[in-house]
């Protein structure tokens, strides 16, 4: 969604940064599951960049002065959160890009036990991330 706001005229609005936090791009393992062939019936499938954002070539044109990636370690979705960061870090994107890997933890764990310490930590570095001056 960021990448096609990017290229759409939002009134003036300009996108502060943004945050991914456990996002899903699908699994690495070129196998796209069956949940998003229902929701999206028209995909293009592996390579489609609605679920592997390093296949689109719009991507270094992302229009935000900072990305944040939050993975936890036994996502299966990690490997494309690790995929997204590093093709933004190493393929030329002008912002600054931050990842957070929570330790020990699987999909969306924060919503399962919000009170953990470390859906805590999680939660205090979106806000501390969501709360950075805007860098216009």
């Amino acid at each position: 969604m960021a990448v096609q706001a990017s290229f759409e005229d939002l009134n003036g609005i300009k996108l502060a940064g943004i945050c991914l936090v456990q996002p899903y791009f699908g699994r690495n393992d070129e196998v796209v599951d069956k949940c998003w062939v229902f929701v999206c019936p028209n995909t293009s499938g592996y390579n489609d960049v609605r679920i592997n954002p390093a296949a689109d070539s719009r991507l270094m044109s992302l229009r935000c002065p900072r990305v944040l990636v939050c993975v936890a370690e036994k996502d299966n979705l990690r490997d494309r959160g690790l995929l997204y960061y590093e093709t933004l870090k190493n393929f030329g994107w002008a912002g600054e890009i931050e990842i957070v890997e929570t330790e020990g933890e699987d999909h969306v764990f924060q919503l399962f036990n919000p009170d953990s310490e470390k859906a805590v930590a999680l939660m205090d570095k979106l806000a501390s991330f969501l709360n950075q001056d805007n860098v216009f």
